[in-house]
């Protein structure tokens, strides 16, 4: 009785592990992915996303392993689970360096030979593990579980193990005495209590062939359950710390898109996967037969309720998990930006304007134009558009200055004229004209007899709604310029923000570098306007602090000291020697004959031999190649 106890749990708990082994295997993967779309050019994000590929293969492999595999599938996956345990040493030191840089304590070289030193040793256990010497034999029958038999190998192995990981601990304390904000020692925290998941994931294969595991199977496997729970919680943890390196969106945004990615693919896929074995398990047991119809059918119903279940409240969640108290702005935002009125919303609605008039007075055609400055510009015209001469529109515009009251139409060649003003503010006198926002033109219909009363009312009310859409367009205008000017120290300052989270020594001295995405773009603009103009002139480049420090060799200069960075950069493009025409020098001659000597895009494909749309691939190869030597210049010059 109590053996049969004792065997059901034990197979319970082996279920509950199955289970969350796979759903580490998701989640780790789910993150690895997330690591590579968003901040892999952060130095710690990539040697993060190396321990959780490592991860993936340990937890992937482990999850494979059934009752079902042979024996030879068995020993296969075995050896492939030791490739991810074999280098975790390597990647948690490479980690942790990268977190003591990133906090202010850059390497002077010993630290940077010694991560690559590890990677050597660990590929040097890799070669050990190919060559039949890190593991034995497999052991089909092991207790507790089916495993490769130690070898002196192994023991070393496991010293090096605990050595990196208390090597990497030393560094990642370090990293966190040099932390100054709250926010910067919590995350280093979160980063530290995380870090512990993939070493203490890795706990229950390091102990097969020891006599304790073998000797307590039940007491191993509650171990390993306990411990697969706490690495499932603390990989999130640890994602979560390093998803805010390396990027400068606000804290909200990462946590949102952060959890977001985690709902939508680890939790969805694992609630997926979990209710298809217990399904299946229910079926062997009720039914004698591990597949039934009910397996598929779980699959599709689970992840359409949790897709669409997310869908609907993450509306909510994000207000109240990440808002904080910025709510309320945020939520104006939001509403804004959902009921923004777009070029292509204006367009339908003032369409659908026209042709309720059109049909109102039986018109031919009808035209909105909008005053944009001094002058008019049609937006929409519904009818016969040989109708209405454009160019004479200043023609209709000075017929509807002459008027004198807000309701007046005026006959101007086959077109009744409707003033669109802007509706009167409190602060305006009454007998104060509001400002002119368009016109509405209605061409008449027969011999242009006066419009009676009920038509015109109808007609006016009508231009009333095409005159609140163009007011609205006006607003929104200028609320997009705003933004347009307020871009770039808000990109400056959410860099700053980012940069000063871990090292607030002395990162916030210096200007943040820009994205190299962003660089070239720069650089395309100030080579096109390379002998003068205002992509030169007001050029973002000119904020570079490289730029800065020759202005004074071109006596006071902004424009001449930019002029003369992108010569420079452009020349380290060039290779040695004489200048020819071959592939090797093909990028500086791009270069050369189309930016600084000013050539034409025909010309310049006519003398490199090439196709115009080869050279401009080539050209925007050219353009970032120049992009990386001004940002090498310019990172030298900040650590100068």
């Amino acid at each position: 009785m109590i053996n049969g106890w004792h065997d059901t749990i034990l197979a319970g708990i082996q279920t509950l592990n199955q289970i969350l082994t796979a759903g580490i295997a998701i989640t780790a993967f789910s993150l690895f992915l997330y690591a590579l779309s968003f901040n892999l050019r952060d130095r710690v994000a990539r040697s993060f996303a190396i321990i959780l590929l490592c991860v993936v293969v340990v937890f992937t492999t482990e999850a494979l392993q059934n009752e079902t595999v042979p024996s030879l599938g068995i020993y296969l996956l075995l050896r492939l689970q030791w490739i991810g345990i074999v280098f975790l040493p390597a990647a948690y030191l490479h980690l942790s360096d990268a977190v003591l840089v990133t906090a202010g304590r850059p390497s002077r070289g010993r630290r940077r030979f010694a991560v690559r030193g590890m990677y050597g040793i660990s590929a040097v256990f890799l070669l050990l593990l190919a060559m039949g010497f890190l593991l034995g034999e497999l052991v089909p029958n092991g207790k507790p579980a089916p495993h490769l038999t130690r070898t002196p190998w192994t023991e070393l192995f496991t010293l090096y193990y605990i050595g990196a990981m208390i090597w990497a601990g030393v560094n990642f304390a370090r990293a966190y005495q040099r932390m100054l904000t709250r926010s910067g020692r919590r995350r280093m925290l979160y980063l530290m209590a995380g870090a512990t998941a993939p070493a203490l994931g890795s706990y229950p294969y390091l102990m097969y062939g020891y006599a304790p595991a073998a000797s307590f199977p039940l007491l191993f496997w509650s171990l390993a359950l306990i411990i697969n729970i706490l690495v499932a919680g603390l990989v999130i943890v640890m994602a979560y710390a390093v998803a805010f390196f390396g990027v400068s969106w606000p804290d909200r945004v990462v946590k949102s898109r952060l959890f977001k990615w985690i709902m939508r693919g680890p939790v969805t896929a694992s609630a997926a996967l979990g209710l298809m074995t217990i399904v299946r398990r229910g079926g062997e047991v009720f039914g004698g037969s591990s597949y039934n119809a009910f397996v598929p059918l779980t699959v599709v119903v689970t992840v359409l309720l949790l897709e669409h279940l997310i869908t609907l409240v993450s509306p909510l969640w994000e207000r109240w998990l990440f808002f904080g108290g910025d709510r309320a702005e945020l939520e104006l935002l939001q509403n804004v930006e959902e009921r923004l009125l777009t070029q292509g919303d204006l367009q339908q609605f003032l369409e659908a304007v026209l042709a309720a008039v059109r049909d109102h007075l039986q018109s031919p055609s009808a035209f909105i134009a909008a005053l944009d400055g001094d002058g008019l510009s049609l937006i929409v015209m519904a009818g016969k558009r040989n109708m209405l001469d454009q160019a004479a529109l200043p023609e209709a515009l000075e017929k509807v200055g002459d008027g004198l009251r807000m309701r007046q139409e005026f006959a101007w060649g086959n077109y009744w004229i409707l003033p669109l003003h802007q509706r009167k503010r409190g602060d305006m006198d009454r007998d104060e004209m509001p400002p002119l926002l368009g016109i509405l033109g209605v061409a008449y219909h027969g011999d242009g007899h006066p419009m009676e009363s009920e038509q015109r009312d109808s007609l006016w009310l009508l231009a009333d709604r095409a005159a609140l859409a163009l007011e609205d367009r006006q607003l929104q205008q200028r609320v997009f310029r705003s933004l347009e000017d307020i871009q770039p120290q808000v990109e400056m300052i959410q860099r700053l923000r980012a940069v000063g989270r871990y090292d607030s020594r002395t990162n916030l001295l210096v200007d943040p570098l820009p994205e190299e995405a962003d660089l070239a773009n720069w650089v395309k603009d100030a080579l096109t306007h390379y002998w003068g103009g205002p992509k030169l002139t007001s050029s973002p480049l000119m904020r570079l602090q490289v730029v800065r420090d020759m202005v004074d060799e071109h006596d006071g200069n902004a424009a001449n000291a930019l002029r003369a960075l992108l010569r420079k950069a452009v020349d380290q493009v060039k290779p040695e020697g004489d200048r020819r025409f071959t592939s090797e020098w093909i990028l500086y001659n791009i270069l050369e004959m189309k930016f600084i000597e000013g050539r034409k895009v025909r010309e310049v494909a006519s003398r490199l031999a090439m196709s115009e749309a080869d050279l401009y691939r080539k050209q925007r190869v050219a353009v970032e190649a120049v992009a990386r030597a001004i940002l090498e210049m310019e990172t030298q010059t900040q650590e100068q």
